[in-house]
């Protein structure tokens, strides 16, 4: 069960490593943002010159989970577990969550020590409910899940969120996407909802090519996959309708502009289990 107690971010010990780029501080940059150190904007610079949509990509993103999120709370969920969560960029999933019902809980996970000193920004939620923040790799799911009991109680229904963090898990013999997503949701209840959007090349597959060649080179593992192997992803749930479609086509709403397929560059799903 969760409990009620203050939790306060931990702040000793905060390694940047500035000088290595990082996913989440070059997703900053693709979305705006100034979070981010030279070794990140010239890994980024080269992924735009490789897939110039990147940016598209990372603002349909954006606009998925704002749209999966405001539906999975308007369903009556009032749990929800970000992983992969990168540098605040309002509105964050729990002010999204919490527009719809005051109460929610959010507990946000990432392993870029940066987003944890910025984790102040995702901490100030509604006075009615709940936001905290863990440090924690998308590979470890049992340290993340333990610390997000804190504040989730995993016995009810839960919305589990991974966009835009899975293609950067790799297949290999001793651990594979598929892997990492059964770690995660072998925990939680009947009735959660898994979110999820995927980098694929199916829509400009020599732009992809380029791009998971500029991450290997700056140290991150990039991983694009089919359609048909994001759908695997979601096994063992119930895909919620249009199913797993490019993100911008998973039920747009009057705010979204037009993007095209092919600027996405990701599929997107929403589930449920049980």
């Amino acid at each position: 069960m969760a409990d009620d107690t203050a939790h306060e971010t931990p702040q000793i010990g905060i390694n940047l490593n500035i000088h290595q780029a990082h996913s989440a501080r070059m997703y900053d940059y693709y979305l705006g943002g100034v979070t981010n150190f030279p070794a990140d904007r010239e890994a980024a610079g080269r992924a735009l010159d490789a897939f110039p949509n990147a940016r598209f990509a990372a603002h349909a993103n954006r606009a998925f989970m704002r749209r999966a999120t405001r539906t999975i709370a308007e369903l009556g969920i009032d749990q929800f577990l970000d992983i992969g969560t990168g540098i605040p960029t309002s509105p964050n999933l729990h002010e999204v969550a919490q527009g719809v019902n005051a109460a929610a809980r959010v507990v946000y996970a990432d392993n870029d020590p940066i987003v944890l000193t910025h984790a102040e920004a995702l901490l100030e939620g509604t006075a009615q409910g709940r936001t905290d923040y863990v440090q924690g790799d998308i590979r470890d799911a049992r340290t993340i899940l333990d610390a997000a009991a804190r504040t989730l109680d995993l016995d009810r229904p839960v919305a589990l969120s991974m966009v835009a963090v899975l293609h950067f898990v790799a297949d290999r013999p001793e651990q594979n996407a598929l892997d990492v997503v059964e770690a995660f949701t072998s925990q939680l209840a009947p009735g959660s909802y898994l979110v999820m959007t995927h980098f694929t090349a199916d829509f400009d597959p020599e732009a992809t090519a380029r791009m998971e060649n500029v991450y290997r080179s700056s140290g991150t593992d990039l991983q694009a996959r089919t359609r048909e192997e994001v759908t695997t992803l979601f096994q063992g749930w119930h895909l919620l309708d249009p199913g797993v479609v490019a993100s911008p086509r998973w039920n747009p709403g009057a705010e979204d502009g037009p993007v095209t397929d092919e600027q996405a560059g990701c599929y997107g799903g929403v589930a449920r289990l049980g």
